[in-house]
């Protein structure tokens, strides 16, 4: 089983990037740690980050005829105003988890909507790096069939 993680515009700057909301940890130390709880489960995790919105969409597109048994997905500012990231994600027919390392419900105003929200098994928010661990294994779950 392949479960694919998108990483959408800036999050390559994660570890430098305003370390009051992000923290510290880098991008590839999150793939890392990704990879490793892959392993544990008994799945392989494949880490995709761009900052261009039309390369996001042709590796949604390819996750379709990949056929990924799942997707996390932090689109980063996308996560807001992106209808065609929304839109390719559509496609999948897969679960996808939306996760965030702030708690975008407790910043600016404009981070509060989603417009991947309604196309998402769910979102996990505010957790830093054990965003996307949860994410993974809830999507694993949802997978495997021991998840609502």
């Amino acid at each position: 089983m392949t479960f694919l993680v998108l990483h959408g515009i800036n999050l390559n700057m994660f570890g430098k990037r305003d370390p009051k909301q992000y923290g510290t940890t880098t991008l590839a130390e999150i793939d890392a740690q990704l990879v490793t709880l892959g392993r544990e489960l008994g799945v392989e995790v494949e880490c995709f980050q761009t900052n261009f919105e039309g390369a996001m969409a042709e590796r949604i597109h390819q996750a379709y005829f990949d056929e990924v048994e799942g997707v996390l997905i932090n689109a980063g500012a996308w996560t807001h105003y992106s209808y065609g990231i929304r839109d390719a994600l559509a496609i999948l027919k897969c679960p996808i988890v939306e996760v965030h390392m702030s708690n975008i419900h407790a910043r600016e105003a404009f981070r509060h909507h989603s417009v991947i929200a309604e196309i998402a098994k769910g979102q996990i928010a505010g957790f830093g790096v054990d965003s996307y661990l949860q994410g993974l294994r809830l999507a694993v779950n949802l997978v495997k069939g021991s998840a609502a």
